[in-house]
Formats: structure tokens, sequence, C-alpha cells
């Protein structure tokens, strides 16, 4: 994730949206299901967002592009794929699940300069020589940002996916519903569908029985921003309004209390505009912050009168609040905050 491009979420997290492709991809198979990774299955058609990726086999030579996001490279790892990967631009330092900060840490970084979007230009990216590029969204595929286009990849018979909702670089209407498609999509893509279908599988039913626990409860004004970053003008700029986050607060029983204080995926809001809300719990988003519970904690002394100061209210999460493999890890986390009753 980057300062300059922030947060796609997954989430990205948060990455991410347009109507037109809620599901960013839809695909063809052959006659034979796909086995871990090996030549039977193939080809494999899959039509992202307009345009038709079609692989004789799974990928070996894959590049991760930054675009504001882990969804990527964790959704890899959690495959059983990190072997693939021979250059990841993702990173973010801390993870709910054990080991992935570390995982992805120790991967590949390709040996590239980056642009001034902090990402891997044309020149570097045809030099990588992968046979697949991930983007969160279109904006790492064009070529006014420095980047390889789709074509240029195309041209050195290299594949290239946009995420579940990237096509038009929004994320505000992102849900975990796309988690699950670039988890689908990636299995077919890789040969590992019994894998994505395993891993989806044991995240719907998790959510499903956390949100039974919570559904009868009354739900909190819930305020979600990251930790000690700014994106705009106002003293608070990273307050999240849209996106995946508003999924995973409904999923856990609670509500967004800036939902409607903007269109896009963030608010960028004044301090009295945040004094004069009603805030049941604050949920931090850490990133690049070694303190983000020292944060929360200032906020929650600086708004006494927040509901959520009263009670001492909050948590932080990290990764499984982006687009991305672990949404329920979020949702069973704020859960557990929002109505430590029912548990």
């Amino acid at each position: 994730m980057s300062r300059k491009r922030p947060v796609a979420i997954a989430v990205t997290a948060l990455c991410l949206l347009a109507a037109g492709c809620a599901d960013s991809s839809t695909e063809t198979v052959g006659n034979k299901s796909p086995k871990s990774g090996s030549g039977s299955g193939y080809p494999v058609t899959i039509e992202n967002c307009g345009e038709k990726q079609t692989f004789t086999k799974a990928p070996e030579r894959v590049v991760v592009m930054n675009g504001a996001s882990v969804a990527e490279v964790s959704s890899l790892l959690a495959l059983g794929l990190g072997d693939r990967i021979v250059a990841n631009q993702q990173s973010y330092g801390r993870s709910e699940v054990e080991g992935r900060a570390e995982a992805i840490k120790a991967l590949p970084k390709g040996d590239v300069k980056l642009n001034d979007a902090y990402d891997i230009p044309r020149e570097a990216m045809l030099g990588l020589r992968p046979d697949l590029v991930l983007s969160v969204t279109s904006y790492g595929f064009d070529t006014k940002n420095g980047f390889a286009t789709r074509a240029d990849l195309s041209s050195v018979s290299a594949n290239s996916y946009i995420s579940p909702q990237g096509c038009d670089d929004d994320p505000a209407k992102m849900t975990v519903a796309d988690s699950y498609t670039l988890l689908r999509d990636l299995g077919k893509i890789f040969g590992v569908s019994d894998r994505a279908e395993k891993l989806i599988a044991e995240s719907e039913k998790r959510i499903a029985t956390i949100s039974a626990e919570v559904t009868a409860e009354k739900k909190p004004n819930v305020m979600v921003l990251f930790s000690n970053m700014a994106m705009g003008g106002n003293d608070f700029s990273s307050i999240v309004a849209n996106g995946i986050i508003n999924d995973i607060l409904t999923k856990a029983g609670g509500t967004n209390a800036f939902a409607n204080a903007s269109r896009t995926t963030f608010a960028d809001l004044s301090k009295e505009k945040v004094a004069a809300t009603s805030v049941d719990s604050l949920v931090v988003i850490s990133y690049n912050d070694p303190d983000p519970e020292a944060y929360a904690k200032k906020l929650l002394k600086e708004f006494p009168q927040w509901p959520a100061a009263k009670t001492n209210t909050y948590t932080v999460l990290s990764d499984s609040i982006y687009l991305g493999p672990s949404n329920d890890m979020a949702v069973d986390k704020l859960a557990r905050t929002f109505h430590p009753d029912a548990f």
C-alpha cells in the first residue's frame, strides 16, 4: 500500500469496482477438472474486465503489482501458490493470520526500481518475463501511469488479471463476495479450484455462524479509519465510508456511522463533524503504525462524548478487513467487539 495511492481495500484493502463489473470474471474450462496445477483441465479462459485471457497451463512466473492492496498476494499464499511469484510489490507488515506478514516479506521483489506511483514501470515489468500479472484495479495497466498495458503484456505472451470490482478503479461497492470471486478465479487459473472452494466454504460457514449469533442484537454505530494516516485536507481524511468494510460490519452486527458522509470509499471530514457523530465502537485499521492501539486510545480521549469512549470499545484490524481470503477473521473479531455477551 502506498500513501500516494492510498488504500485499496482488500481492501482494499482494502482494490476495485464498478457496477458493470461486480463479478469481474466468467470462465470456461476444458472437459476435465483442474488438478492442483497439473496440465489437466486446460485450456482455461477467463473473461476479465472485457478481455479474454486463455491459460494453456498454470502460470509459473507471476508478478503481483502493489495497487495499495494485499488481496492478491494473500490469496496466492492461501492457495499454496507462493512459489509461483517472481516479483511481489504488495506488503503490509501486520496480519490477523499467523505467519502471513512474514511470508509476504520473504517473497521476491524482482529487484526493480519502482516508479513515482510506487509500482513496477513498463520496461521493468517486461524485463521480469511474467506469464501472469495481477493488478488490483485497471490503474495498474494504464500507460498514463507508466505501466505496461494489458496489450503490452499480451504481446510477450503474458496474461493479466484485474481483481473483482477493479475494472473502473473504484472500490466503493465491493463486498465479501468479491473476495470469493478472487479466490475462485485464481483457483481456476492455477488449476487448484478444490483448494479455493474449500477456503470459500469454510469462510462462508464461519461468517454465517457468527452473523446468526448477533442478528438480533442492536447494531452499534461504528467509526472505521486508518491509524495516523492523512488522505485529504481535513483533520479526519482516512475515515472509511463505503466498500467491503461496510459489508463486513453488517455481517458482524454493526453499521458504519459515516456511510452517508461520502459516495466514495473514504470520507474527508472535519473534527467538528466527527465530534457531532455518535460513535458506539471504534475500529482502527493499522498500516505502518507501530502502535495503532495508542492511536485508538488517543481518539477515545479526544472525543469523550462518544459512547465508545465511555465504554472503551475499540479494536484494531489489519489485512483481514480488506479484499482477500481472511474476511471471516475480521467478522469474528468485530462481532466479539460489538457484542461480547453474544459469545
